[in-house]
């Protein structure tokens, strides 16, 4: 029975995938060199481990959302989960070498998302927790079929600038932002009735707008609202 182990090699941005796309380089071993594998069908669940590295200030900003305050991150920056991917593995003896897929996305309501776009620089510590039916020669050459257990894993460093490449070979510098139908629509009409060429514009325009009301209209900060009296006007 086949007695496999799994390292991550090198990764990459993927110059000209239909999506962003980074691709790690998968090694498989088998420990029984005189086994033959015929295929293997392999499920890997894809993990990012958030804490244990450091972030700047502007980092910490930006995970704002997705983390809170920094005093609250040994309880809030639990590991998150990437992407679920199944890779059909060609056979080989010993060893073999094939490239694992690592999607990436620009859609803000996933919190991979939320973390990568937080990061400036540095490694995100990553792993892959491995699944799937193997399929192989015994000893008369007799087709065999066995699980992989979920304990096997592989851990790797990604460098943020990998996931940056990614995105900026999709996207340029440009973002993409996902609305509804209904709020589309209204942005659309708002921006025409008053005559803004751009999306750019119309957005800093709006933010503009909010900011110059927020300085006429200062709005109580959370624990400045905890202070107020009950009753007073929030």
């Amino acid at each position: 029975m086949p007695d496999l182990s799994f390292r991550i090699g090198d990764v990459a941005a993927a110059p000209s995938a239909a999506v962003p796309t980074i691709v790690a380089q998968l090694h498989i071993s088998n420990a029984r060199a005189d086994e033959p594998i015929r295929s293997i069908l392999l499920n890997c669940q894809v993990r990012i481990q958030p804490l244990g590295r450091s972030y700047s200030a502007i980092e910490e900003a930006r995970l704002l959302e997705l983390f809170g305050e920094r005093e609250r991150w040994a309880r809030t920056m639990t590991p998150m989960l990437w992407t679920n991917l199944s890779l059909n593995v060609l056979g080989f003896t010993a060893q073999t070498t094939v490239e694992l897929p690592l999607p990436c996305t620009m859609d803000f309501d996933v919190a991979a998302t939320k973390f990568f776009y937080g990061l400036e620089a540095g490694n995100i510590a990553a792993s892959v927790v491995f699944s799937g039916t193997v399929f192989y020669a015994a000893a008369n050459n007799a087709l065999q079929i066995a699980q992989i257990p979920w304990d096997r894993e592989a851990r790797f460093a990604l460098p943020v600038k990998v996931w940056q490449e990614a995105m900026q070979s999709h996207y340029g510098d440009a973002a993409w932002l996902r609305l509804s139908r209904e709020t589309f629509d209204r942005l659309y009409r708002f921006r025409v009735a008053r005559g803004i060429g751009v999306w750019d514009r119309l957005f800093e325009q709006l933010i503009d707008d909010a900011e110059r009301a927020e300085v006429a209209n200062p709005v109580p900060s959370a624990s400045e609202k905890a202070t107020l009296p009950s009753g007073a006007p929030q």
